[in-house]
């Protein structure tokens, strides 16, 4: 299976957007980390219950630049978001990089960092 950027990015935001967290957990990797813009790191189950506090309104990404290596793709964006986080409404537009790895025949992410 080739690694198709513009389909997992969108497939990810979609399922960010509407904190479909059986596709985002079909899209992670088991070992996945995510690394916000504070610092703070969270392994894949604590990154998926971070949707019983947070929605989003709307995400999109852009500029999406896609580095492939053998058996990994690089994935930098800017992505822009409007959401709420325990009741208070929130508007960003970050940089953001993900880390797609081949394995088991899909492209699960196994990082993400903003």
């Amino acid at each position: 299976m080739t690694f198709d950027a513009d389909r997992l990015v969108r497939a990810f935001d979609e399922a960010e957007l509407h904190a479909d967290t059986e596709a985002l957990d079909a899209l992670l990797a088991d070992d996945f980390r995510s690394i916000g813009d504070q610092g703070r790191v969270l392994d894949k189950q604590q990154w998926l219950g971070k949707f019983a506090g947070f929605a989003y309104l709307s995400l999109t990404s852009s500029d999406v630049e896609v580095c492939r290596y053998d058996g990994a793709a690089i994935v930098r964006l800017v992505q822009r978001s409007e959401s709420t986080w325990q009741g208070h409404r929130m508007a960003l537009t970050v940089r953001a990089g993900q880390t797609w790895v081949r394995q088991d025949g899909g492209w699960p992410a196994s990082s993400s960092a903003r």
